[in-house]
């Protein structure tokens, strides 16, 4: 798997390409700004871009840019966004971006290499990965209006899944479900949240999966 590294950090940007090469991944290029990564990937797209959410030149959201810029060139392209910040709203606009291939994680996770390593594959081969901080924030803070009342415990855990990115196989694993007892759960949160995918089987699942995910995600600034 080939990677481009975007990360203002020139320690952290070394040591995620050490990293990579160490795990057998192809570093083909490093960028510190913006307009290095765009210009490094329309040289030679790789599979999968990794991008530090602030950047030069104004330090914002420059990996979200890049991201959107990227995705609107290379369909796709692997796009895993790294912060500092478990923050929803980054997290919700990367899938606004794009339904598929893209990752949000906390720069925490750069510690557990065999993680990143997973997240970033994952992300190359057109999942959706959201880091669990973000979905336990989503647990845990209360709010006012939440679109989420009518969800079962059940429901809620494997909504929490869906969210970190995990198919319906692998959340049937996890709790011990046969992958028909997961789908009939996703089908009953896609109901009782209101979302009407459209298009085939697989486009409804993958509709709904997104769909569910941004409402989840969304829920979280209603007060």
């Amino acid at each position: 798997m080939r990677v481009v590294i975007a990360e203002d950090s020139g320690l952290l940007r070394q040591l995620l390409a050490e990293l990579f090469t160490a795990k057998g991944l192809e570093v083909t290029g490093l960028a510190q700004t913006l307009p290095e990564v765009l210009r490094l990937v329309e040289a030679d797209p790789p599979d999968i871009v990794v991008l530090d959410i602030r950047m030069p030149p104004a330090y914002r959201d420059e990996g979200l840019q890049a991201a959107e810029a990227l995705r609107a060139r290379y369909p796709d392209l692997g796009l895993l966004i790294l912060s500092h910040y478990a923050e929803t709203s980054y997290a919700v606009r990367l899938l606004e971006i794009s339904s598929h291939a893209v990752g949000y994680l906390v720069k925490d996770r750069v510690q557990d290499a065999d993680r990143l390593l997973e997240a970033a594959h994952r992300v190359a081969s057109g999942e959706v990965v959201i880091d669990p901080e973000v979905v336990q924030r989503l647990l845990l803070r209360p709010r006012r209006a939440d679109p989420l009342a009518n969800l079962t415990s059940v429901e809620k855990q494997v909504l929490a899944l869906i969210a970190e990115g995990y198919s319906n196989a692998a959340i049937g694993k996890k709790l011990s479900y046969s992958v028909k007892t997961v789908e009939k759960r996703v089908t009953s949160i896609s109901q009782k949240l209101g979302l009407s995918p459209a298009g085939g089987e697989e486009r409804a699942d993958i509709n709904v999966r997104v769909l569910a995910v941004l409402t989840y995600l969304r829920s979280l600034d209603q007060r």
